[in-house]
């Protein structure tokens, strides 16, 4: 009884131990692998500040030259803005796909095969990828929006709505980044990939309610953006900085309470997170060995 007792009792005290020591190395192999994505990705500042431009382009000539045409929205939101926001739509996903492309060239030349061979979990490659590419995008978002406030756009900043924001932004750059990382392991050429980049990145945009509300678009059409994260994206991050009536979310839901509304669009955008961070994993996890 002896014997069985202190056998249990090392294996109870070695246990937590030997957990611990895996999940400091997993800890650890994520940390290089994130650290090795980030070099990769950012070597120069020119690999940053690319990505933005044509949304800054966007938010400091084009929003302002339709607001000066247009002057208000119907909701009575400065045009100005409400484009201004606009452009973080056409950011995150490009930054995203991107980001996704450099997988593709890691896969297909690059050092892939030995980072397979390393004591790290596969999931670990994903998840330093994801978090680098949300970086990325929330570093570039950083940029836009400090440029676009400088230009003039009339953001309405509370702590809710900056929160709201920010969680929203992030959440949809994961979404997109997982999007990317499932074409970037299934498409075998890096030019079949920048072929899909138009298509998914920048053609929901325009039906989304970037440069107009989606009521004011056919019937059938509006139907089809309600079903779009971007558009959810979109309405939160206007409700969050801007429109505090929630003008775009009762376009999607048709309630009256922007609260109650907001906390439906922003399910959404989690569930698309979480529904493509899951396949994005599962989906390399079966390429990889290929």
């Amino acid at each position: 009884m002896t014997t069985i007792t202190t056998t249990n009792n090392r294996q109870a005290v070695l246990s937590p131990t030997r957990h611990a020591t895996e999940a400091g190395g997993a800890l650890a192999g994520f940390a290089v692998l994130a650290r090795r994505r980030l070099a990769l990705s950012a070597r120069t500042p020119r690999e940053l500040i690319i990505p933005v431009l044509n949304p800054i382009i966007f938010a400091l000539v084009i929003a302002p030259a339709l607001a000066k045409i247009l002057g208000r929205s119907p909701g009575g939101i400065d045009y100005m803005t409400f484009v201004a926001v606009s452009t973080v739509g056409i950011l995150l996903p490009f930054s995203c796909m991107s980001s996704g492309l450099g997988v593709l060239v890691d896969r297909v030349s690059g050092a892939q095969r030995d980072l397979l061979a390393a004591p790290v979990p596969r999931s670990s490659l994903v998840a330093a990828n994801m978090a680098v590419a949300t970086l990325l995008s929330m570093l570039q978002l950083a940029v836009l929006v400090t440029c676009a406030a400088l230009r003039g756009a009339d953001f309405d900043v509370r702590a809710t709505g900056v929160v709201l924001f920010v969680a929203t932004a992030l959440t949809f750059s994961i979404a997109m980044y997982g999007i990317s990382e499932v074409l970037a392991n299934r498409i075998p050429t890096q030019e079949e990939y920048v072929a899909t980049i138009g298509a998914v990145a920048f053609a929901p945009w325009f039906f989304s309610g970037a440069l107009f509300p989606i009521s004011a678009m056919p019937a059938g059409l509006t139907a089809i953006a309600k079903f779009l994260p971007l558009t959810h994206m979109l309405a939160l991050l206007r409700y969050g900085v801007l429109d505090r009536h929630g003008s775009g979310l009762h376009d999607i839901w048709g309630m009256s309470n922007p609260t109650s509304m907001a906390a439906l669009s922003f399910t959404v955008v989690v569930a698309f997170a979480v529904l493509f961070a899951v396949l994005s994993t599962r989906v390399f996890a079966r390429t990889a060995v290929r």
